[in-house]
């Protein structure tokens, strides 16, 4: 672990989550005003996360399970801290995808708020868009 890894650790709740389109700087609230959501920053470099979206209700359909599917997002592995940027080595994910893929976010933490931006990259469930996503959590 790197210089200010020590501040990370922890768990921390899911408050804002949106996604910004790169080339129309356009932001949507992809999980609701009140999404749901937890990522756990370990000592030892694991980095577990889940977000969903507010008002999710059981799937009783394949369709229903598809749509709960693209209503949630979540991944984890080993992560290493680079100055304000966080690189996750991905080693299991919702999202196929993703396992083996490095994700980079850029974080600052301000009291007990963590922002973090997602590195611009396409994204399946807007089409393919290159987007970025900003989320602020709050330490548990």
């Amino acid at each position: 672990m790197g210089s200010g890894s020590e501040a990370l650790v922890g768990t921390w709740r899911l408050v804002s989550c949106f996604m910004e389109d790169v080339e129309t700087k356009e932001r949507k609230p992809v999980w609701g005003e009140h999404p749901n959501g937890f990522i756990v920053l370990s000592a030892g470099s694991r980095w577990i996360v889940i977000q969903t979206a507010e008002g999710r209700k059981a799937p009783q359909t394949d369709e229903d399970r598809a749509a709960a599917f693209k209503s949630m997002l979540a991944y984890s592995g080993k992560y290493r801290i680079e100055g304000n940027k966080i690189v996750i080595n991905v080693d299991i994910a919702g999202d196929e995808t993703w396992n083996g893929t490095e994700q980079v976010r850029y974080y600052r933490i301000d009291g007990d708020r963590l922002h973090i931006e997602a590195a611009p990259q396409p994204y399946a469930n807007f089409g393919g868009k290159v987007m970025r996503g900003i989320l602020i959590w709050m330490r548990e």
